[in-house]
């Protein structure tokens, strides 16, 4: 059975891992950090793009055109939450007027059905929350939204659940090609062999590539940071909100998210630091004002739970970089619309390799279908009630912001992929997503981590490595 090697978790990587775990193959994903979905999947702004923004015929286009297409069908079938919200591009000038004309036609060039340039009276009946002084909006009917990492953490623990093998803290340090094929290597000398090689690395995509003597291309990181307000604002607005774009991007967006909180950003700086993901007072200062020029009255920020910052990989050729050499695939460069043009980015990625000369045999036993892990949070009282009868650990709320029970924690231990710290409960269940930030049910999850993992209390970390919440006991 023929060997394919993954490189990177984020959701690129793991939409190729399921796509792969559908054949007859042996597909391994190897990950640096200690869980899935922790480099550009874990801070973005969570939107499933219309594909008007993207130059006509290119990579981006295509990909983000069909990519939205198939995204609510994936959703439904990894039982993560896709909302189709639909987005408008507000224009405040004749100016923006005439970027979104271009915009309009761009979109329909690319194959975007619905989208039209709209009025100040049809956009305010539509949100009524939104500027004043904004004179039209370019408005696209199937831009959506989902969670970047829900939809990553389903992604390969359906993969997994189809025989996909998921090894984490495994930094590639060097790749050897070989009359076999490739060996991956890790900085503490363990190896791993595959026929196949598929570098899905991010911002590290660039490094990975020179590993194999690839310098075709260069990868550096653009900060985008965010603010995330809490469930009291999410009806702020029911569209996702950009303003007229620029060369630097979409720029700050306002948006709701598939869980009713509001999210706003991101900003756009690029960097030469792949590690710095530090929050900045001028980088949110920036935000809160822009955001605010979008929204009549402005954005309630005195309720915002929290920030973040997300690095963006841009590549130097304007364009997604995916391509196949003697058995070891690119798929580089992979920014915005990314999120959105990861179900298709796979299926070429298949189709790469099939043309490289690997066969591909259907797995008999491939299971597309992976049950909601938010089940239990929507179910009714009286289903709640029988599952509870079932397992009494969901009768024990932890998270008290975000009503979690035991037993939805101890699911995402449980499941593929296992959560291991602090955060990995955090993505899957929401609990310490809340108003507190894990104020109160911190230690509870802790608690339930070293229980199930078998480890000291002592040792549990928030994110892996070297990051504990403890030093010792004081009795």
């Amino acid at each position: 059975m023929k060997k394919v090697a993954i490189i990177g978790s984020g959701v690129i990587g793991a939409m190729i891992a399921r796509e792969l775990s559908r054949y007859e193959l042996e597909v391994t994903v190897f990950e640096k950090e200690s869980d899935v979905a922790m480099g550009a999947t874990r801070a973005n702004s969570a939107i499933v793009h219309a594909g008007f923004d993207a130059k006509e015929g290119s990579m981006k286009a295509k990909m983000n055109v069909a990519g939205s297409f198939m995204m609510e069908q994936v959703c439904s079938e990894l039982g993560v939450k896709y909302v189709r919200n639909g987005s408008l591009v507000i224009g405040f000038n004749d100016e923006d007027r005439a970027e979104l004309e271009r915009l309009c036609a761009r979109g329909k060039s690319n194959g975007v059905e619905g989208l039209r340039v709209i009025e100040k009276t049809e956009l305010k009946a539509l949100e009524p929350n939104i500027s004043d002084n904004a004179t039209c909006a370019l408005h696209a009917p199937t831009g959506a939204i989902v969670c970047p990492y829900e939809l990553c953490i389903a992604s390969i623990g359906n993969a997994m659940d189809n025989g996909v093998k998921l090894i984490l803290d495994f930094e590639v340090a060097s790749i050897e090609r070989t009359e076999k094929g490739f060996v991956l290597s890790s900085g503490d000398g363990r190896r791993a062999m595959a026929d196949y090689v598929i570098n899905a690395a991010g911002i590290y995509s660039d490094k990975i590539a020179k590993m194999t003597g690839d310098n075709s291309f260069e990868v550096h990181p653009r900060r985008g940071e965010y603010v995330l307000l809490d469930r009291e604002c999410g009806s702020t607005v029911s569209h996702t909100i950009f303003r007229t774009p620029s060369k630097m991007g979409k720029g700050i967006l306002v948006t709701p998210t598939v869980d009713g909180n509001l999210l706003t950003g991101p900003t756009s700086v690029d960097m030469e630091d792949k590690e710095d993901k530090s929050t900045t007072a001028q980088g949110l200062a920036k935000l809160m004002g822009e955001a605010c020029e979008n929204i009549e009255g402005g954005v309630a920020y005195g309720k915002t739970i929290t920030s973040f910052c997300g690095l963006r990989a841009v590549g130097n050729t304007g364009d997604f970089i995916i391509n196949e050499k003697a058995g070891f695939v690119n798929a580089a460069g992979i920014e915005s619309p990314g999120l959105s043009s990861a179900p298709a980015i796979a299926l070429y990625v298949r189709e790469l390799l099939e043309n490289a000369g690997l066969e591909l045999i259907s797995k008999k036993t491939f299971n597309p279908i992976r049950e909601p892990k938010h089940r239990f949070r929507e179910a009714s009282i009286e289903e709640k009630n029988e599952i509870i009868a079932r397992d009494p650990a969901y009768g024990r709320i932890i998270c008290r912001c975000e009503t979690i029970s035991e037993g939805e924690i101890l699911d995402a231990i449980r499941s593929n992929p296992p959560a291991r710290d602090i955060d990995g409960v955090k993505r899957r269940t929401r609990a310490g997503m809340g108003r507190c930030q894990g104020g109160f049910c911190g230690p509870y999850v802790m608690e339930l981590i070293a229980k199930e993992r078998g480890i000291e209390f002592e040792k549990v970390t928030k994110a892996g490595g070297n990051s504990t919440m403890v030093i010792g006991k004081t009795k």
